[in-house]
């Protein structure tokens, strides 16, 4: 599963990565956790609105920090 989180590097950004980590590691999730900040590339996968979550190439949610438990079901 390729799992990404894009932001600039936000308090929101910051928050997101650190929640979807924990997620993955409550899961058990070996998957790398990839962290993206190139503008280029963020809006090259159609995102207009930070942070970002995408899983698999598919944006799951954009503009906001979404709960712990909202990101697992994203993940299962």
């Amino acid at each position: 599963m390729e799992i990404k989180v894009l932001g600039p590097g936000c308090a929101n950004c910051q928050k997101l990565e650190k929640l979807t980590g924990e997620a993955m590691k409550e899961l058990g999730m070996q998957d790398p956790l990839i962290k993206v900040s190139d503008m280029k590339e963020i809006l090259g996968l159609g995102v207009m609105s930070l942070p970002a979550l995408v899983i698999d190439g598919k944006v799951k949610f954009s503009g906001r920090v979404p709960s712990k438990d909202e990101i697992k079901k994203y993940l299962e």
